[in-house]
Formats: structure tokens, C-alpha cells, sequence
């Protein structure tokens, strides 16, 4: 390529033939020629980012005539069955919908610290050794640091790539001249194109890194990982419409103090959204955990006031999880309401329909409702669950050993079925639950069990149960 390409000569002037950038607030579309903090037209905050100038007149501007694409009538459209990656590591592969899809980009989001860069790069390993030529690029770690990892993960295969790069456009040359099957870029956030004059992680950037790497995996039919960090209310940090771009969202999730990390599909257009995976931190990094209910119920206390365990489903997977209520004396004049693992509304829901509709005297009583092993669950089934743990506590009196709770509460205190049943009733059984307390619609429907059901009408039954 000549010196002089890209370079035009007026005069004795000579310019570099630079595309022009304009901040457009994305709210309301006024341009400005710096960026602004807040847009003086609509008066909203940290809209406005970085974008390409088009002219008018210009090949981008003109509406160009594209082929026609002839409806089709949906029965006689053939459905694609996509080929999958699989990997050595079950857990991922199945919160990932049976496999990583080539050519599909995932996002992967999560604390700092918490193993996304190790999970990757034990997932690229996998992928390596079956003769897949992987592309780890770091914008955070040198290449020596990624290698002293892969030491003490065992990762050893050449077809396993790594570079330390930040500039979108090296990233881009890398991909062109060793064509690998899988691209992981860690971090999304240190990406930043040279076209842009705004500082790496900016909205600007971000859109644009990812819109570039996006359409380079389906050009070229790379499946990608892009690992994005998080904001302080656990949200990936940048533009929302990263993650309507990208096919797969994924959270890893999990504390310090914790031995075990959980991998939470958001979205997913290959797989069933909601999935969970669970992982334990060993020494040469993670393991999948296979049998997750066993895991949470591992250290649960015999015949305890307040210990429940409740069935739940995340995604298509059942899981029995431990659910603890204290119910204690208030010195305060407004009583606590703490809930760890579970939307604090609910449960200042489920405590006003114990006080209201089974007559239990909880106006004065401090409540703390907590969700062992650090899971959140969102799923009014675990309703039934929590009403028992806090009859339990309140009354001093703990459930009987063997038993699993499940069920949606109304506000008259009925309780209704909730989807799935036969799933955790099956799962309570394998794990050797002898009694399971369950609508009684359920009940009703699921009579040839391993397991004995009690019928549960209303919360005053469970009160008088108990």
C-alpha cells in the first residue's frame, strides 16, 4: 500500500483523510460538537456519546435499493438446527443450551475477582484440545500472567492463542491472519477503536467495539465470548443495548467467602433462558457440580426451628434449596424485615397474610428470612416454603425431618399450584425426601408419587400441621 494512500494534497497543505465524529444524545438526537455531561436539550444525563458523522450525499447516506425478500408462509420455512461446541466442563454447556453455538456471541458478566477469566480460559482449553484454534485476547493481563493461570489450570495446547491487546482494529488483524474458530475478548470495557477519539469503556467505544466484533462473528462464523464488568448494583456495565446485540447473557456470580460460584443464563436464542449452573473452586480451578441440591442441603441443620427445605426451578433444573426464617422479640418501634435471597416485598407480603389470614401476632417481631449457599430466588413458589419457615421459628417447633415445601401464596392465604411439579416432586424423591407439603390442586393431579403429598389448601393448614 502506497505512503500517500488515505492522504489528500490542497495546495501546499497536506491532511490526513480523517472520518469526522459528532455526541448525539441518545434521548431526544441533538448534536453537539464536544461531549456534554448533560444535553441542553432534554435535560438528561450522561446521553450523549460519541458517533461516525455521516454526510449527506455520502455513499452511507443514500438509501441504497437492497434485493427484495419475498414473504414466506412459516410452514414452509425449514428450521435450522445450530451444531454446538462442547466442552469438558457439562455445567457450562448446559446453561449455554446444550453447547456453545460457532458464529453466536455471548456476554459474560460478573464481580471482579469472582472466576470469569478463569472459566474461560478452562473453556478454552476444552475447545483447544479438540483441535479448535482459540483467540484469547486480554485487555487486563500481560500474556505472561494469562500463561502463569494456565500453569496452575493445566492448560497446555498450541492451539490455544493469547495476546495482550487493546486497540480494536490489532484485534481485528489477529482474527484476520489466524482465523480462529473462537475468539475471547477479556474485557469488552478495555476495547477501544483508534477511530474514536473517547476513552476506552466509554458508551461510545462499547457500542462500537461490540457492533464490530458482533459482525465479524457472523461474517466469519466465530463464536465469541465477551466478558463485561459490572456495575455496583450488579448490572453489566455500559449501554443497555449491549446485551440486546449479543445472542447469549450470562452472569457468573458468587462471593469470597463462598466455595462455590453459580452460572445464570439471562438470555439466550439458542436455549432456555433462566438456567443455572453451579461450580466449586478447587485448586486447579472449577469444577461442575452435577448434583446442586445434595451441595446446598450438604450442611443443614437436623430438626431446627426455621430450617425449611423448599423445591425450585431455575430454567429446566430443579433444585432443593434451604430456606431459614428467625422470628425474634423487636425492641425497635418499627420491627426489621430482612431478606437475603429473596425480594424483601414478598416477604413483607407473606408475613402481613400469616398475620391477617392465620392470626399469628408478628406487628412486634423482628423477621429475617434468609435463602442458604447465596442463591436468589425470584419464583412465587417458594412461597409455601417461607410461610413454614416462619410458623416454624415463631413457634419454636421444628418440620418434620424429611419434608419439602413448594407452592404460591395469594393474599386470602390460599395456595396455588405453581408449573413443573412433577419435576420437583422427582427431585425430592432421587434426594430422599419421605413427604412433600403441595397444593392441593397438585395433589390432586400427581396421585401415583414415590413420595406421600399433603394437601395444602390454605396457610392456616400448614399452621395446624406444624
Amino acid at each position: 500500500m502506497s505512503l500517500l494512500d488515505g492522504i489528500k494534497i490542497q495546495g501546499d497543505t497536506t491532511t490526513m483523510a480523517k472520518e469526522k465524529f459528532v455526541f448525539t444524545c441518545q434521548q431526544c438526537g441533538q448534536h453537539y460538537s464536544k461531549w456534554m455531561g448533560r444535553c441542553q436539550e432534554c435535560g438528561e444525563w450522561n446521553t450523549v456519546v460519541e458517533e461516525r458523522e455521516v454526510k449527506a450525499g455520502s455513499s452511507h447516506g443514500k438509501a441504497k435499493k437492497a434485493p427484495l425478500n419475498h414473504p414466506q408462509s412459516i410452514v414452509s420455512v425449514a428450521s435450522e438446527t445450530y451444531p454446538r461446541y462442547l466442552s469438558d466442563l457439562p455445567e457450562l454447556d448446559n446453561v449455554l443450551g446444550g453447547g456453545l453455538v460457532p458464529g453466536s456471541v455471548v456476554l459474560l458478566g460478573g464481580e471482579p475477582g469472582v472466576g470469569k477469566s478463569t472459566l474461560l480460559l478452562q473453556a478454552a482449553d476444552c475447545y483447544a484440545r479438540q483441535g479448535k484454534t482459540v483467540l484469547y485476547a486480554s485487555g487486563e493481563e500481560s500474556a505472561s500472567q494469562i500463561a502463569l493461570r494456565a500453569v496452575r489450570l493445566g492448560v497446555k495446547t498450541e492451539k490455544l492463542l493469547v495476546v495482550s491487546e487493546t486497540e480494536l482494529e490489532a484485534i481485528l488483524g489477529h482474527v484476520e491472519k489466524f482465523a480462529p474458530d473462537l475468539l475471547i475478548i477479556d474485557s469488552i470495557q478495555t476495547v477501544y477503536s483508534s477511530q474514536l477519539e473517547s476513552q476506552p469503556g466509554t458508551v461510545g467505544q462499547l457500542r462500537e467495539c461490540a457492533f464490530e466484533l458482533i459482525q465479524l462473528s457472523k461474517s466469519r462464523n466465530i463464536a465469541s465470548f465477551l466478558v463485561g464488568h459490572v456495575t455496583k448494583d450488579g448490572a453489566i456495565a455500559g449501554p443497555k443495548i449491549l446485551e440486546h446485540m449479543v445472542d447469549v447473557v450470562l452472569y457468573f456470580e458468587g462471593t469470597s467467602s463462598q466455595s462455590f460460584r453459580l452460572l445464570r443464563s439471562i438470555k439466550n436464542r439458542f436455549g432456555s433462558t433462566n438456567e443455572l449452573g453451579v461450580f466449586e473452586i478447587q485448586t486447579q480451578g472449577l469444577k461442575g457440580v452435577s448434583n446442586p441440591s445434595e451441595l446446598f442441603l450438604s450442611e443443614r441443620p437436623i430438626m431446627t426451628p426455621g430450617s425449611v427445605i423448599a423445591a425450585s426451578v431455575e430454567g429446566t433444573r430443579p433444585l432443593l434449596i434451604e430456606v431459614q426464617a428467625l422470628v425474634s422479640q423487636s425492641s425497635l418501634s418499627i420491627p426489621r424485615r430482612t431478606a437475603i435471597g429473596l425480594d424483601p416485598n414478598r416477604v413483607s407480603l407473606l408475613v402481613a397474610i400469616l398475620e391477617k389470614r392465620a392470626g399469628y401476632r408478628l406487628f412486634d417481631q423482628d423477621v429475617y428470612v434468609n435463602v442458604a449457599g447465596g442463591l436468589r430466588l425470584s419464583e412465587p413458589a417458594i412461597d409455601l416454603a417461607v410461610i413454614a419457615a416462619l410458623i416454624s421459628s415463631y413457634e419454636g417447633k421444628p418440620v418434620a425431618k424429611g419434608s419439602v415445601f413448594f407452592g404460591e401464596v395469594g393474599l386470602g392465604g390460599e395456595v396455588r399450584s405453581v408449573p413443573k411439579a412433577a419435576e420437583r416432586l422427582k427431585e425430592a424423591t432421587r434426594i430422599g425426601l419421605k413427604q412433600a407439603f403441595v397444593p392441593a390442586k397438585t395433589a390432586n393431579e400427581l396421585t401415583d408419587t414415590a413420595i406421600q403429598l399433603i394437601s395444602i389448601e390454605h396457610v392456616q393448614k400448614v399452621a395446624d400441621l406444624l
